[in-house]
């Protein structure tokens, strides 16, 4: 089930945060801007304060949520909001044979998140032996979409064929 805010609003989790580590940044990048905040409470007033910089997936997860993270509340719903996609968000492993686009990630993730689960995130690893194609991994479900998948059990197939044309070449 996708984790709402007390108000009974479903949090929508930004494209461009895809994996577990990427939740795990936020999660981080909100805390330093907590301690900030709180630090900033404490200090003499007119002393000088450089607020610190936030990265684009937290100003991505403020834009898609509608949060404004120098209020308390919105900032604990933020935070709530990521502890529970720590805990319960459905992860998948998916391995390539090199490392994917950002452009294709985004999109994988698009399609994944509207046709399995919204808050889907994915880990990526590189498998160069599957030659092209990837293998999708779930907690309980292995999906091999590789070429060499593809090709096992065709070999004698493919020796013919390439006897065959060698043998045109030949001729």
């Amino acid at each position: 089930m996708a984790p709402k805010d007390p108000g009974g609003r479903v949090l929508e989790l930004p494209v461009q945060v895809i994996s577990p580590a990427d939740v795990h940044r936020l999660s981080r990048e909100l805390e330093s801007l907590e301690d900030f905040l709180a630090q900033s409470a404490i200090r003499d007033p007119g002393s000088r304060m450089k607020l610190p910089s936030s990265t684009k997936l937290l100003d991505e997860l403020a834009a898609a949520n509608s949060f404004n993270f120098l209020r308390d509340g919105d900032r604990q719903k933020a935070r709530t909001f990521l502890e529970s996609l720590s805990k319960y968000a459905p992860v998948v492993h998916i391995s390539f044979a090199s490392d994917p686009s950002a452009n294709f990630m985004s999109k994988l993730t698009t399609r994944l998140r509207a046709t399995i689960h919204p808050q889907l995130l994915i880990t990526v690893g590189l498998e160069p032996n599957i030659a092209a194609g990837c293998i999708l991994r779930t907690p309980n479900r292995q999906f091999d979409l590789s070429l060499r998948r593809a090709l096992v059990g065709h070999e004698n197939s493919l020796i013919n064929l390439l006897k065959a044309q060698a043998g045109v070449n030949a001729a």
